[in-house]
């Protein structure tokens, strides 16, 4: 199908660098270390579908040139994943339309009871701006639809809490994960391109967020051609990655784009 995916951000909680301009391991001077919270666009026809907006939500969007959007959705309710919803006003007050918001029952109760404010007319120039959906469990790993673009959401293990994965017809996305279920296994089965957190990615126990040997054996069942490591801290050098990083692994970054059929647009260094 037609379409691309864009990686919005694929910095860890904290950005990429740091409060303080912390590098870390990053050399200051390749520009794709600089990275914002993990976020991804998906743009097909008519529709173009964020999801999760971090803190850096506003100036992803206008570094993408992106003028409207059909619809957010949410994979979890943390905060470098939620924080930028307050800019989804912008859009209301543009096109005079609510902005449709999707995610598990858990995540849009957090997100109403902390931003209820979004959810209904505040004040007379505070109109609601968001119009919630909710995602039901017997809708793991069923094919979607949202307008022209077809979707599964998908179960995963951040720790002990639920997050939700996305596939996009080759392409699907997983962040704040350290395991997935069989039937997330097998939801992926075939895709070509893999965006996936490895936050934790040489940690040998990696906690809430995945390392390099979880991936490895999620992939050998899942079978996909290319994995972009995406939910990069600090300590993980863009230019160190490409090197030491396994054949079809690489390092995502701030603006890289992916069509849906899984092909890589604008990444020349290659696998």
């Amino acid at each position: 199908m037609s379409g691309i995916l864009t990686v919005l951000g694929c910095s860890g909680s904290a950005g990429v660098p740091r409060i303080g301009n912390d590098w870390g391991s990053c050399d200051p001077t390749e520009p794709k270390n600089t990275r914002t919270r993990a976020s991804i666009a998906v743009q097909n026809g008519p529709d173009t579908i964020i999801v999760d907006t971090g803190a850096d939500f506003r100036t992803q969007i206008n570094r993408e040139n992106i003028k409207d959007i059909s619809a957010v959705f949410y994979t979890h309710m943390h905060s470098d994943h939620v924080n930028g919803i307050d800019d989804l006003r912008g859009f209301r007050d543009q096109t005079k339309r609510q902005v449709p918001i999707y995610g598990m029952e858990d995540v849009i109760s957090f997100l109403e009871s902390r931003f209820d404010y979004m959810f209904r007319d505040a004040l007379p120039y505070y109109p609601q701006a968001l119009v919630p959906h909710i995602w039901t469990p017997d809708m793991m790993g069923v094919e979607q639809v949202f307008g022209e673009t077809p979707y599964t959401i998908f179960r995963q293990d951040h720790e002990g809490l639920l997050t939700l994965g996305f596939r996009f017809a080759d392409v699907a996305y997983s962040t704040d994960m350290v395991n997935l279920d069989q039937a997330a296994i097998n939801t992926l089965r075939g895709i070509k391109t893999w965006v996936v957190d490895g936050n934790n990615l040489y940690i040998e126990k990696p906690g809430p967020h995945a390392n390099l040997k979880g991936l490895i054996e999620m992939n050998e069942q899942i079978g996909a051609e290319k994995i972009y490591i995406t939910h990069m801290k600090n300590n993980l050098d863009y230019q160190t990655l490409c090197r030491e990083l396994p054949k079809g692994y690489r390092p995502a970054f701030d603006g890289l784009r992916i069509a849906l059929d899984g092909t890589v647009l604008n990444d020349n260094a290659g696998f």
